[in-house]
């Protein structure tokens, strides 16, 4: 473009000029931090000349020659010619020599050509007149200064109140323009309004250069307001992004702390003494299980849904992904939940098992009890009995009948024999098992071991003594001494006979009773033989009284060799008889209760058979669904929620295992043949399903997210999914797309992950050097921003924001508390180590 330098001018117009275009280079050169006083003088030497062209052109000029001599000093002109001819100005009749001599028009001739390129160039004017028509209308026009105020107001309306001009008040009107200018629009005051009113035509230069700064002015802040409209929108996304983070970590940590405080009450396996403590305990985990731990399994389900929404939010923001804190890894509160379920599963076999060993210990004690109780019956009065001396008075006939009394007695304790061993062998047990109260049973044992060990020692004495003296007598009633030796046995044997019948039992199968049973018929058939025995029993006593009878011996009514009398026989044997069906009664009781059982397992097999299966079965559904799924998302979702519907109203039947497993518990059935499936392997199956439904609709909401914020259309989503299915491997490009869709090399990729990467190639998204060039347009081109141009150019909110999280500038040259705006910018998108 040619532009006129040649200026014809007079010497009051070279003065006006020479003002306003020195105003006009110090509006500009204000930014290097310098200023000119004498424009021909101060261009002369073109160092000064060479920096404002820098400034107003953003662009690095030739290095000037640093000299003090005329041929320095030409040379640095001529590179400042040079540059506004590389500009497509062509210059006429203006030679470095005449800007180094101080040439007045030379040097107002060449500012002019600046202003004319670089300041007025690309400004349009409305219309088709010529440039020259232009200007002389362009000066008139600004002569009332209505047409200045209007400008202003027209951008900023804060400033001037229009409707209290007066066209009669040109001056008043000019003068009010130029103050604002100076004062809030940061444009120097580079012409006189007296000289404006009292000239019939201003100098279009000097009008036109002054105009052209308020064209820049207004531009700039335009710009600044499209800036800040962008950092204001980038702000509200990372805040956003910011606040799911905090939500996030504050769900997880709460998640934690829960199965941190479960697992030491799941660790403590401090028993207790009775059943009923026990028992209480196994309905505390019941109520955990049933009541505590569905609503922990939803919140990690949901923490697992929020986790996925917000890395995708941040894919699509631009942003770097979301790395939780430390141990609040999805991976950390899985692998959490993973140790509270091994806790859980051991902490649930350990009741079980001291509730066996509790029922056990029971059984032992009451047995202990009744044979101990049985023991110290027979013992008793028997230390007093071996420690009489009756035989140093007696007759003949009284020690041979103490002497087989004493030999009864030995045959008797021999009996009790095994059942002190039985005792003792019970109370070792409960010792093992660790009985709360073996102090008690340890301390009746040593009592009752002690005592056995007296009656072994007193009965060896007394028979020394019977020996001693049975020399001297000699009279033995041999019928008396029959009948106390096969009393005595048979006794024995129905006091054996009494005591098992008695005898407590605890089985868990069918089998176990049925072989109780058998046992028992067994016992019912040697009845007619122990009957015979009694009969013979019996007939020695018959014959001792048909002999006394027969001879006239008068009976004192007492068998010297025995305590046991007929009666005795009888009494004991009716009791036999009595307990017999007593015992049949209970077996078949117990036999009610084991079918009782086995219909309960049968009827939870039943059930488990079924359900287990099914969840299988839905699971490998699931999994085709994610993939083989058409039609549109709404419609996918649509079908995926129906089928979320149709698996949560499965949960009745789950419920009703439930029931069944604690009647199974309740009745303490530990084991069931007819299924593999137990309540534990439902539930983990149950919670894995509901989890997986939950992850299949998650990625169908997050392919909407991703749909709606890159505007991709149903058509374009299915050509990606098309793309995924039947994408070709092995070239060049292919490698590449995959560093991108499977960082971690899992040779997996996921339909999401795919829509990421289609989306990131075919959308536009703000950058971080985006938010630095808006930055930098509110700093007026400055490598850092002060706080009260963040406050003037940003909303309350947006400002403190920012104001809040930049660092300070440690560049050289800037004011106090200057912000750096470029490690902000690049710390938004994770460019830098804020």
């Amino acid at each position: 473009m040619k532009y006129s330098n040649t200026l014809s001018l007079g010497v009051s117009v070279c003065v006006s000029l020479s003002q306003t275009f020195t105003a006009w280079c110090n509006s500009h050169l204000r930014k290097a931090g310098t200023q000119i006083e004498n424009i021909e003088e101060d261009f002369r030497n073109g160092l000064k000349l060479m920096l404002l062209l820098e400034v107003i052109s953003g662009e690095r000029l030739p290095k000037p020659d640093k000299g003090k001599m005329r041929f320095h000093k030409i040379a640095n002109v001529n590179k400042a010619l040079d540059f506004i001819c590389s500009k497509g100005v062509k210059l006429v009749s203006i030679g470095a020599e005449e800007i180094v001599d101080g040439n007045v028009k030379m040097t107002l001739g060449m500012i002019w050509t600046i202003i004319l390129r670089f300041a007025i160039q690309d400004i349009s004017v409305e219309g088709e007149c010529s440039h020259t028509s232009f200007a002389h209308t362009f000066s008139i026009v600004w002569k009332d200064g209505l047409a200045l105020c209007a400008l202003i107001h027209r951008h900023r309306p804060d400033l001037i109140d229009y409707s209290k001009l007066r066209k009669d008040d040109p001056m008043g009107n000019l003068n009010t323009a130029f103050e604002v200018a100076e004062k809030y629009l940061d444009i120097p005051k580079m012409l006189d309004a007296e000289d404006i009113v009292n000239t019939p035509k201003p100098d279009e230069k000097a009008i036109m250069t002054y105009v052209s700064c308020f064209y820049h002015a207004f531009a700039g802040a335009e710009q600044a307001e499209t800036a800040a409209n962008r950092i204001c929108k980038v702000l509200a996304v990372n805040q956003e992004n910011e606040k799911l983070m905090e939500e996030y970590e504050k769900l997880a940590s709460e998640l934690l702390e829960w199965i941190r405080r479960t697992i030491p009450w799941l660790e403590n396996r401090v028993a207790e003494q009775t059943m009923r403590a026990m028992q209480q305990k196994l309905e505390d985990f019941r109520d955990y299980r049933r009541v505590h731990k569905p609503p922990k399994v939803q919140e990690k389900c949901q923490l697992e849904i929020n986790f996925n929404t917000l890395q995708t939010k941040l894919r699509l923001s631009n942003r770097p992904a979301f790395m939780p804190s430390e141990g609040k890894m999805v991976s950390d509160i899985a692998n959490a939940w993973k140790g509270l379920e091994q806790v859980e599963k051991g902490y649930e076999e350990w009741l079980l098992t001291e509730i066996r060993r509790l029922e056990r210990l029971d059984h032992l004690a009451e047995k202990f009890k009744q044979k101990s109780s049985l023991h110290e019956s027979w013992t008793s009065g028997k230390v007093e009995l071996l420690s009489m001396k009756d035989y140093e008075s007696a007759s003949l006939m009284e020690i041979r009948a103490l002497m087989r009394k004493h030999e009864a007695f030995e045959s008797d304790l021999a009996a009790h024999q095994d059942r002190v061993e039985q005792i003792a062998a019970i109370a070792q047990e409960l010792n093992e098992l660790d009985y709360h109260d073996a102090v008690t049973i340890n301390a009746r044992c040593q009592g009752i071991c002690d005592q056995w060990d007296n009656l072994g020692t007193l009965t060896q004495k007394r028979r020394d003594s019977l020996e001693r003296v049975e020399k001297l007598w000699e009279t033995i009633d041999q019928l008396y001494l029959e009948f106390a030796k096969r009393a005595a046995p048979f006794n024995n044997w129905m006091d054996g006979a009494m005591e098992d019948l008695q005898d407590m039992f605890i089985v868990h199968s069918i089998e176990e009773i049925q072989s109780l049973i058998t046992a028992h018929d067994q016992f019912k058939a040697t009845l007619p033989e122990a009957d015979k025995e009694r009969v013979a029993t019996m007939g020695i006593q018959n014959e001792i009284v048909k002999i006394a009878q027969t001879y006239g011996i008068k009976l004192s009514g007492v068998n010297p060799y025995t305590n046991l009398s007929p009666q005795d026989i009888t009494d004991k044997w009716d009791a036999v008889k009595h307990l017999v069906p007593l015992r049949d009664q209970m077996l078949q009781e117990e036999v009610a209760r084991q079918q009782s059982n086995e219909r309960l397992r049968r009827q939870f097999a039943a059930q488990a058979n079924i359900i287990g299966p099914w969840i299988q079965t839905k699971m490998e559904e699931i999994s085709h669904v994610s993939v083989d799924i058409a039609g549109s998302l709404e419609e996918q979702m649509s079908n995926l929620k129906q089928y979320e519907q149709n698996i949560i109203n499965y949960k009745c039947n789950i419920d009703k295992l439930e029931g069944d497993h604690q009647l199974s518990q309740e009745s303490l059935i530990f084991d069931n043949k007819h299924t593999n499936y137990t309540m534990e392997h439902v539930r983990v199956g149950w919670e894995q399903l509901l989890t997986t439904i939950a992850r299949t609709i998650n990625e169908v909401e997050n392919q909407i997210l991703t749909r709606d914020a890159k505007g991709i259309s149903q058509e374009q989503l299915n050509e990606f999914r098309a793309s995924f299915n039947h994408f070709d491997r092995g070239e060049v490009e292919f490698a590449r797309i995959m560093t991108l869709v499977d960082s971690n090399n899992t040779g997996v990729v996921t339909f999401q992950a795919f829509i990421d990467f289609m989306t990131r190639e075919t959308a536009e998204t703000d950058t971080a050097d985006q938010v630095m060039a808006s930055f930098k347009i509110l700093a007026s081109d400055k490598t850092y921003i002060t706080v009260e141009e963040l406050r003037r150019e940003l909303p309350p909110e947006q400002a403190d924001y920012c104001i809040s999280r930049m660092t300070s500038y440690v560049g050289s040259g800037a004011p106090p508390g200057a912000l750096d705006y470029i490690s902000f910018s690049s710390a938004l998108y994770g460019e830098s180590d804020l």
